[in-house]
């Protein structure tokens, strides 16, 4: 530099970097370092593959809120029992094993692969594969019992569960072993189409986890490949004469189903099957339409167009992250719900000082009559092994708001209260190690592990899984040809 020229200036970084975590390269699968970053009131992961380059993609529109979230970190539960060991780190020894954070609130067994529809958005990437056998399912169930001693929430998936010739079976097996809640995932076809099934069906009162990603048969069209929406009121309107409580379960596309959000809502309100929304931003693993990581659907979006769309009934106060899993990831309100009448759970009591695990403010008030306190009922609430329509959830409900009177029309709390809640599973652009470790969402596999659900869907599990039963299949077919050739 000669004398009297001019000093470069520094430049200020385009973002505030907020922590470091381990991600996924989106193109080679390899663990690479991640960044979450601030800016513009928006959180973003960005990383680099030594391979591929720089990937960023968008986590939430409201950074106030991702930070505030943190506050809502439960300490976990650690299981009753392992299933792996530690040997190469998070994510290849799923699991569980000893260096996860949480045991398992919901477990999923996937019974089969086949569908009887062709969504070009898939997660599970349905196709022809394997069914898996009462043998099978009952090793699984036998892990999770170990895992849990008291497991609470069992969903029964697929592919399409409800054409697997035994999963009525199953759903006895599940019950006969105890466990507490079982939820059948299902795009309701077979209940709409076949009465007798759905009969059937209802003798075993399971909790009904119904696609219904909107209102417009222009929808289904885009996510489904088909006009459904005339199918999905037929199955709902079965399920209300069989009694069966049914979650809405919304998979929310940019540029496809954004505008109907608060309209699904007021929807379910008002429809006698149903208890509660589950809206979940389209994951981008297995099939899915073209999509830009940086404009994808977030938590915090989904509950801007809620109070957007249904004109105040529910609104930003209202979502409080689950405590139970990362609070990034679910975000969760119970409603009171009397005829026209519906008011959000935190407008009833601060729910915030009983969920805040950092400064812990409130000492937890006993229920009158009840070994369980407010604080104990809020978590059980705010978690995953809550299911809405249960005499569980009507009871926590009851001993949250035991200060407050509540006008019922007879005594059958569980059909006033209502749930809406935000699940966001991550993807390969938006994979956080950090996030996973929290993970209580699990599935149950054939070889004795529970792999957390977004580990599954993108370290590879899956299709290993998938792989092997598909080989144990060929291997089951060759055996009973060959011994019915020996034995003609």
């Amino acid at each position: 530099m000669t004398h009297g020229s001019a000093i470069p200036e520094k430049r200020t970084a385009d973002s505030i970097f907020y922590e470091l975590t381990r991600s996924l390269c989106p193109e080679c699968n390899a663990l690479i370092d991640g960044e979450i970053h601030l800016k513009n009131n928006k959180v973003y992961l960005r990383k680099r593959c030594p391979d591929h380059g720089r990937f960023e993609a968008l986590l939430s529109t409201d950074a106030e809120g991702y930070v505030n979230s943190l506050k809502y970190n439960k300490p976990g539960t650690i299981p009753l029992e392992y299933q792996t060991e530690v040997k190469d780190g998070c994510p290849y020894d799923c699991g569980l094993c000893p260096e996860h954070k949480q045991h398992t609130c919901l477990a999923l067994i996937e019974v089969n692969t086949g569908c009887n529809l062709a969504c070009p958005t898939c997660f599970a990437d349905a196709g022809p594969g394997y069914n898996l056998t009462l043998d099978q399912v009952e090793r699984m169930l036998d892990t999770f019992v170990r895992a849990e001693g008291d497991p609470e929430v069992l969903q029964f998936s697929g592919g399409e569960p409800t054409l697997h010739p035994q999963l009525f079976e199953m759903v006895r097996m599940a019950q006969e072993k105890g466990i507490r809640h079982v939820m059948i995932n299902t795009n309701g076809r077979r209940i709409a189409r076949d009465a007798e099934w759905a009969r059937r069906l209802g003798e075993l009162r399971p909790m009904i986890y119904l696609q219904f990603d909107g209102l417009e048969d222009e929808t289904y069209v885009k996510l489904r490949g088909e006009a459904l929406l005339d199918e999905k009121l037929a199955a709902l309107d079965r399920l209300a004469e069989l009694d069966l409580p049914t979650i809405l379960v919304a998979a929310v596309e940019r540029g496809v189903n954004e505008h109907e959000v608060g309209g699904i809502i007021e929807f379910g309100l008002k429809h006698p099957a149903v208890r509660g929304v589950n809206f979940q931003p389209v994951t981008h693993t297995g099939r899915h339409l073209p999509f830009d990581p940086m404009d994808r659907v977030t938590i915090s979006e989904i509950v801007e167009r809620i109070e957007a769309q249904t004109g105040g009934t529910f609104v930003k106060s209202d979502f409080v992250p689950v405590p139970c899993c990362h609070p990034a990831c679910q975000s969760i309100t119970y409603a009171y719900v009397d005829g026209e009448e519906v008011v959000p759970l935190p407008r009833l009591i601060n729910v915030d000082e009983y969920l805040d695990y950092i400064t812990n403010r409130t000492w937890p008030i006993p229920w009158p009559d009840s070994g369980e306190n407010i604080q104990e009922a809020l978590e059980g609430l705010w978690s995953a092994t809550a299911v809405p329509g249960t005499d569980g959830v009507a009871d926590k409900f009851s001993c949250a708001t035991c200060n407050i009177d509540l006008p019922l029309d007879g005594h059958n709390l569980t059909k006033h209260i209502f749930v809406v809640s935000i699940k966001d599973f991550m993807d390969r652009y938006t994979f956080d190690v950090k996030k996973l470790m929290k993970c209580c969402v699990e599935f149950l596999t054939p070889d004795g592990r529970m792999i957390p659900f977004c580990a599954y869907n993108n370290v590879g599990y899956r299709e290993e899984v998938r792989e092997a039963l598909s080989k144990e299949r060929v291997r089951s077919a060759l055996a009973r040809f060959n011994q019915a050739k020996t034995a003609g």
